[in-house]
């Protein structure tokens, strides 16, 4: 294709003595060759990435070598765009790398096409703690019919569907989805329960205060394009998911089992609403006392393994582990994972929560009883 080392990496670069001067690309550098796929993946969840993972509160309390080291959360956070500054940080840092973001599913130096269209590309981020997709897709039909594709045991003409199949129809690299990565969204639900119930987790994830009123964090949900605020965003791509499902399947069972997922999240939302609600009022009752570092005295989930407490460290898992293995096993059609790793461990949870709060409640009526007698 007349693709040489300096169309990539430029033309200083000379000798062994300036190797320092090679260029690392970026996505502008196979933007001159792949123009559209660029432009989608710009517009789409993953270019997303590296500011979703910056917008967490408690980002810079890990490790460097976790974060901008890639060693962890930004392993596999680094496809996301990022601004010339924080390019040049990265650079300043000893970090050369990471910044092509292209890279991350074609991986150098044969950037194959037919690698990328793998499931198995998207197995290294898409797995573990809060989003198996990968474990989902491989434990379901879909995708064990697929893996014996592979295998030969099925003929090649087999329908077998990818990740890719569903996530980037025809190719397009913008991968987003209705709900969005934590299943909340904008407008707020018909069913008055299940508002109350998003309203309520709306609060935890700290985009809405313990009044209901936004916080300056929905600025960092809308920069990180991790929800649908409106109806029309949701709705389009509920209506590109169905079109790709119908390639596989009638209409209304295609539509059956989005609605069926749909009500995973209602269901899932309503245990961890009052889990939260529960954690809420110890802070309202000044059981739970108020962290310097919160906004608010109310749980704020996306403290992760920083939340101060015991409990609050439950309610993180609860959240974060097993109410998206709830929803996420649904949509991906793997039952075990919408049961035994979602919902029964969500019911665990709740249990444990209310559990902790009675003794907590406990000790405190005990410690002001014997404060009274002193």
């Amino acid at each position: 294709m007349g693709v040489g080392c300096d169309t990539c990496h430029g033309a200083d670069h000379t000798t062994a003595a300036d190797a320092a001067k090679a260029k690392i690309p970026t996505p502008e550098t196979c933007g001159q060759c792949h123009q559209t796929q660029v432009e989608q993946f710009s517009h789409g969840k993953h270019a997303l990435a590296w500011t979703a993972m910056k917008a967490m509160p408690t980002f810079h309390y890990q490790p460097m070598a976790l974060t901008e080291g890639m060693k962890g959360c930004g392993a596999c956070h680094q496809i996301g765009l990022k601004s010339p500054e924080e390019i040049a940080q990265l650079r300043r840092e000893g970090n050369n790398f990471g910044i092509a973001s292209c890279d991350a599913c074609h991986t150098r130096h044969t950037f194959s096409v037919a690698e990328a269209r793998q499931p198995q590309a998207c197995e290294t981020c898409h797995m573990g703690f809060d989003h198996p997709q990968w474990e989902m897709y491989e434990g379901s039909k879909m995708g064990v019919r697929y893996q014996l594709k592979q295998l030969g045991v099925l003929p090649k003409s087999a329908a077998a569907p990818t990740c890719q199949t569903c996530h980037m129809e025809d190719g397009n690299h913008e991968v987003r989805t209705a709900w969005g990565f934590l299943a909340v969204r904008l407008p707020l639900p018909e069913d008055k329960q299940w508002a109350t119930d998003q309203v309520t987790i709306l609060q935890a994830l700290g985009v809405l205060d313990p009044d209901g009123k936004p916080t300056p964090r929905l600025d960092a949900v809308k920069a990180a394009d991790v929800a649908r605020l409106t109806q029309a965003d949701w709705q389009v791509q509920r209506d590109k998911m169905l079109k790709t499902c119908e390639q596989c399947h009638s209409a209304d069972f295609s539509r059956q089992q989005l609605q069926q997922s749909d009500d995973m999240i209602r269901q899932s939302d309503h245990l961890m609403a009052e889990a939260i609600r529960t954690v809420a009022g110890l802070y309202r009752d000044g059981i739970l006392k108020k962290p310097a570092n919160y906004a608010y005295a109310f749980p704020d989930v996306l403290t992760f393994h920083d939340a101060p407490t015991v409990i609050e460290q439950k309610l993180f898992v609860m959240m974060m582990e097993h109410r998206m293995r709830c929803f996420q096993g649904s949509f991906h059609s793997n039952p075990d994972y919408a049961t035994w790793y979602g919902w029964s461990e969500m019911q665990r949870d709740l249990t444990e929560i209310n559990e902790l709060a009675a003794q907590m409640r406990q000790a405190a009526h005990a410690s002001t009883a014997v404060s009274a007698k002193q």
